[in-house]
């Protein structure tokens, strides 16, 4: 540990072209580092949910959590055991170099580890010196030893181990030759990887870039990268490094962490693999990605980005005519990739930008035939409708409906004679909500209690139909949303609502617009008992 490295001597090296690995190792830390994010809390059962989702993708590692620093990682790694039958995944256990003038075998973080029952750990040691003076407030010497010491001890016990070099590009930036010391001493210790963390996440591309050749051409061990995404750089950065000679990358499904996030594998993974060739995870399985990003964030109870690249529902959504007449000849004149190929699909957005061909095309997804003057009723209806205030694209159950009227069919599960609605605040608010009906032949007229005007309705409607359709019971309403569309009108502002629902399988929104919200809200609520019951006759209906 004696050589000395200099500023100039890390630069020279940086600048030897590099050739991509033909292979890296995706390192998924959504366990330990992403469930840091503000308002995610994992429970036991959804770590191990979580690590057979990752499994089932194919990442090469898991990091399961830090076994010591809480009861619930404790109980992880006793019920992985167990519980875990991991195909493609190794499960890693996290935790730090010993205490400062503490013993390796008298440290109870390495006791842990050790106890931990898995054949691979990860640990962080500080790579940027003032870390080091002012965080743990020991000496230079004294970290190098404890890097190197702790990862030789876990090796002598037969563990593979990785190590994190935390802060290290603030730490090289700011003393290059202790940073790399901090490198070679876990090197000598006998730690397979060296993971350079961008802890602070405020690294540009370029940058490491330069550091990750210089480190590659000055060690002997494999370099991995723990990028965050404070800068908004963490997948480029992941992508970069691995330029250069990385052969690990540490991240999160769909970005997790603390923070702004840790890099997203959800990019990371198809980037590597679709764009540079490098074989991440296994090729048959990349197109489990879009599914296994939607149900851990199901899993994690956070909503996904419909915008984010590649996994969301509006990566591979068109909505301009020009775009859609063009990839109804050729996808790839306007996406990327095959959106399949990551498991993901195409759709066409219909609203008043849309031309013919929007049209034609959403209604042969549906297995609908439009005559051309059907599709000239659809585009004028579609313009007068959105001037009014719906938004069709984020309402495919209202659009199908419209689309089917345009064919001639009508609805006939039911017949709406009229409604009534009545709140009373009587010591309490109470609502009762009454409809009147045709269905099957008959008028039937039931009334219902509910948390509010909406409830209500919902409840009467089904109890009057709900015995001709016992499919009913399994539709559920998932969301109810209300935007006032003309503020400056105040309380006589024209309301849009959305409604969401769900069969447990399929979900499909509808829309209602109208200066009285119960209104616009019978108008979604109806479309959407409407459109379950044709999912339920299999007619169509939702996604």
């Amino acid at each position: 540990m004696s050589t000395e490295f200099s500023v100039d001597d890390l630069s020279a090296v940086a600048e030897v072209p590099k050739v991509l690995p033909a292979a890296v190792d995706i390192f998924d830390t959504t366990l330990r580092d992403g469930s840091q994010q503000e308002g995610l809390s994992l429970t036991v059962d959804d770590k191990l949910r979580v690590a057979e989702q990752l499994d089932y993708l194919g990442v090469s590692y898991i990091e399961g959590g830090w076994p010591g620093a809480n009861p619930k990682d404790d109980e992880f790694f006793v019920r992985a055991s167990k519980e875990l039958n991991l195909d493609t995944a190794t499960l890693v256990a996290f935790g730090s170099t010993r205490r400062a003038d503490t013993s390796v075998e008298e440290d109870g973080t390495l006791r842990n580890l050790l106890n931990a029952g898995v054949e691979v750990v990860c640990i962080v040691g500080k790579s940027w010196d003032r870390h080091v003076t002012e965080a743990l407030r020991t000496s230079l010497d004294e970290a190098l030893a404890m890097t190197e010491e702790s990862v030789a001890y876990l090796c002598s016990q037969g563990l593979r181990v990785f190590f994190d070099a935390e802060h290290f590009f603030d730490g090289f930036r700011a003393n290059p030759d202790f940073a790399m010391r901090v490198l070679r001493a876990a090197e000598d210790g006998g730690a397979e990887v060296l993971v350079l963390c961008d802890t602070n996440g405020g690294t540009l591309p370029d940058e490491v870039g330069r550091v990750v050749a210089a480190v590659k051409r000055l060690t002997r061990a494999e370099i991995g990268v723990h990028m965050h995404n404070d800068s908004g750089c963490a997948v480029a950065s992941s992508l970069m490094a691995v330029r250069m000679g990385a052969t690990q990358v540490q991240g999160c499904i769909n970005g997790y962490g603390e923070r702004t996030g840790n890099a997203d594998l959800t990019s990371v993974i198809p980037n590597l693999s679709l764009k540079m060739g490098v074989r991440t995870i296994p090729s048959d399985r990349l197109e489990r990605l879009t599914s296994v990003s939607h149900h851990v964030a199901e899993l994690v109870n956070s909503s996904l980005s419909p915008q984010k690249p590649y996994v969301g529902t509006a990566s591979f959504a068109h909505k301009a005519g020009l775009h859609v007449s063009a990839i109804a000849r050729k996808h790839d004149l306007y996406e990327h990739i095959d959106p399949a190929l990551v498991g993901n699909g195409s759709r066409v957005l219909v609203s008043e930008l849309s031309g013919r061909s929007t049209i034609v095309m959403k209604a042969k997804e549906l297995g609908l035939e439009l005559s051309s003057d059907a599709v000239s009723r659809v585009l004028d209806s579609l313009k007068r409708l959105e001037y009014e205030g719906y938004h069709f694209e984020v309402a495919d159950g209202s659009l199908e409906l419209l689309l089917r009227k345009a064919t001639g069919w009508e609805q006939n599960f039911f017949e709406l004679e009229s409604y009534r609605v009545i709140t009373d605040r009587l010591g309490r608010v109470e609502t009762e909500a009454t409809v009147k009906v045709y269905v099957g032949g008959e008028r039937v007229v039931a009334t219902a209690e509910g948390n509010g005007p909406v409830n209500a309705l919902d409840a009467a409607l089904r109890r009057a139909i709900g015995g001709y359709y016992p499919v009913l019971s399994s539709i559920r309403l998932t969301d109810y949303r209300v935007r006032v569309l003309d503020t400056s009108k105040g309380t006589g502002a024209v309301t849009r609502v959305l409604v969401d629902s769900s069969d447990g399988e399929h979900t499909w929104s509808t829309i209602g617009v109208s200066e009285n919200v119960i209104e616009a809200s019978w108008e979604a609520l109806s479309d959407s008992i409407v459109c379950g019951l044709l999912r339920s006759s299999e007619l169509g209906c939702g996604k």
